[in-house]
C-alpha cells in the first residue's frame, strides 16, 4: 500500500518495507537451494522477491518524478530539464530488460 505525504511524495517507507522483506526471503531461498527443496518452489519464492523489488522501484520512480523530476521541469535550465528526461528513459530502459 503507497501512502502519500503531505506534498504528495509516495512514502519512502513502503520501499524500504520491500527490501527488507526481499532481503528476508532471499536469505531463505539461499536455504532452500542448499537444502536443495523443490526446484518449483524456490522459483516460486524467487518470482515473489522479483514482484517485492519491482514495487519497490515503481514506488521509488513514482517519488523521483513527484519530486526531483518535477522541480527540475519548473526549472529553467534546460541542461538540466534534459538530463533528467535523459536519466528517467535511462531506468525505464533498465526495468524493462
Amino acid at each position: 500500500m503507497n501512502t502519500k505525504t503531505k506534498n504528495g511524495n509516495i512514502n519512502k517507507k513502503d520501499t524500504l518495507t520491500n527490501f527488507k522483506k526481499s532481503r528476508s526471503l532471499l536469505d531463505k531461498i539461499i536455504k532452500m537451494v542448499e537444502a536443495n527443496e523443490y526446484c518449483i518452489d524456490i522459483m516460486q519464492q524467487n518470482l515473489a522477491v522479483i514482484g517485492m523489488l519491482k514495487s519497490a522501484h515503481q514506488i521509488l520512480m513514482e517519488n523521483h518524478l513527484h519530486s526531483c523530476f518535477a522541480k527540475a521541469m519548473e526549472s529553467k535550465q534546460d541542461k538540466r530539464k534534459l538530463e533528467m528526461i535523459e536519466e528517467i528513459l535511462k531506468v525505464t530502459k533498465m526495468a524493462n530488460k
